[in-house]
Formats: structure tokens, sequence, C-alpha cells
């Protein structure tokens, strides 16, 4: 690991000029996917700005008819939230899944959706239920966001300070983990609210994406036996040790199936 300074500022128009005048800096939330890298020699930042101490950037509160949650707010605090499992349970789920224990008390959702790893579980949920993410500069649909590999759309410096979820009908997360990892080989979201029906697939690709055609036949009907007799594409889809592309496509079938079943 390389040397590096560490800052920890108090506010976020500090971090956000912290970062602005490092020409290497790096934000710190939980430190689950920047310190293994920097362990590792992938990363090497000339400065950390943690971001634990900023106001206004933790806690969960329906706003409306959306559940906001501060980007800082750590997985194991979703899981364990009332308002979540009184407005969106599938996000309760999909928290307590991530990771273990230890993982799950420092990883963050903020860092989650700007690391945007082609397995992590929260692009899902983002992409899944339409959500906003709120910068410190601007409002960003999910629909925006995901950009491909490791790809967001914001901007240099910019930092995600909230995300806000709107309340769906009905709604559920399935994924088919990798045993080791944890992170989703394959994982699908879906959901029926305000933007209609939505179907979001984590794992399967290089970037979390939606799936349209599924979406477009649950549509007609919110139910398993509408998603029989579709099949999703191989071709675009991630191949390796773990699973082929075949093998992901036809996860994806299956788990929608599961989540349509399970969604409440």
């Amino acid at each position: 690991m390389t040397p590096f300074a560490f800052h920890r500022p108090a506010s976020v128009a500090s971090a956000v000029q912290l970062r602005s005048a490092q020409a290497d800096g790096s934000y710190l939330a939980g430190g689950q996917s920047l310190l293994p890298a920097m362990k590792l020699g992938l990363a090497g930042p000339s400065d950390l700005i943690d971001l634990s101490l900023l106001p206004g950037t933790q806690g969960i509160a329906a706003d409306g008819g959306s559940l906001r949650i501060g980007a800082m707010t750590p997985h194991a605090a979703v899981a364990a939230s009332a308002e979540v499992l009184k407005h969106i349970p599938s996000l309760a789920c999909l928290a307590a899944g991530i990771g273990d224990p230890a993982v799950r008390s420092r990883g963050t959702i903020g860092g989650s959706l700007a690391q945007n790893d082609p397995a992590a579980c929260w692009p899902a949920a983002a992409l899944g239920l339409g959500a906003t993410l709120h910068t410190d500069r601007r409002e960003i649909a999910a629909d925006d966001f995901f950009l491909g590999l490791y790809e967001t759309a914001l901007q240099p410096g910019e930092l995600i300070t909230a995300v806000s979820f709107p309340v769906p009908q009905r709604a559920a997360y399935v994924k088919f983990k990798q045993p080791a990892s944890r992170f989703a080989l394959v994982g699908v979201f879906v959901s029926e609210g305000p933007q209609g029906v939505r179907v979001a697939v984590t794992g399967a690709g290089p970037c979390v994406f939606r799936a349209r055609e599924l979406e477009a036949a649950l549509a007609k009907g919110f139910n398993a036996k509408a998603l029989d007799g579709l099949s999703i594409s191989a071709e675009g889809l991630n191949s390796d040790m773990h699973g082929s592309a075949a093998y992901r496509a036809h996860l994806v079938g299956v788990l929608a199936r599961r989540a349509v079943a399970q969604s409440v």
C-alpha cells in the first residue's frame, strides 16, 4: 500500500473542496472496495477523504411517496430499519444479504452505488425501483446513472449525499450469490410501482441493466407465469470461472420468476 494523506472533513462542502484540491484524492465511505484495492496495489490515491462525519448523510426517513436514505447509511442500518421494513421491505432483505456482518456494518449504500461494481446489489435496487440519487450539486435518475463497468454519471469530485426510492406497490430482490464473496453471480430486482413495472439485473453483465422484455411481459400481468416461455439472450453477458454467459442468462429468468412470486 502506497503512502497517503488522511482527511476527515466536517461538512459536505469541505469534503468536496478537499477532493477538488487533490490531483489524485479519493472519497472514503465504508472502504469495503477501496481499501482491498489499495492493499493489492490496484489503487493508490494520494489522499483519502473520510466521509464518516458529514452531517445529513446518514439516516432513513419516509418522504411523501418515497424513502430517503442517506448515502453514508450502513447496510446493517438499512436491514434493521423499521421505516424500510414498513415501506420497502425488499430493501431490508437486500441489505441483509450483502456480505457478512462486518461488511454490512461498515459498507454504505452511497459507496456501493458510486463504485458500481457489476455484481453489487444496491445498483439493482436503485435501477429496479427507479431511484433518484442526490449529490452535492444535482439529482440524477437511476436510469441515467449507471453507464458501464465501474462507470457512473458522477463528475470528478461529485459526492452522493442521499438516495430516494419511490415506494412501490410490491417488489422483491432475489440473488444467486457467489458463495465466497456473497456478491451476486446474478441478482434480479422486480417492482411494480409509480413508474410501472421494472426489472433490474446485476451480476450478469458488465453493468446493472433493465430487462425490458421481462418488464413488458409483467406489465400485462404481474405474475410468474407471465414470464413462461421467455428467455434472455446470453450475448454480451459475463462469462468466467463461476458461470458461463448462457448460465447467467438462464439464471436471470429463474430468479425473475422467484422475485415476482415473492413480491410484497
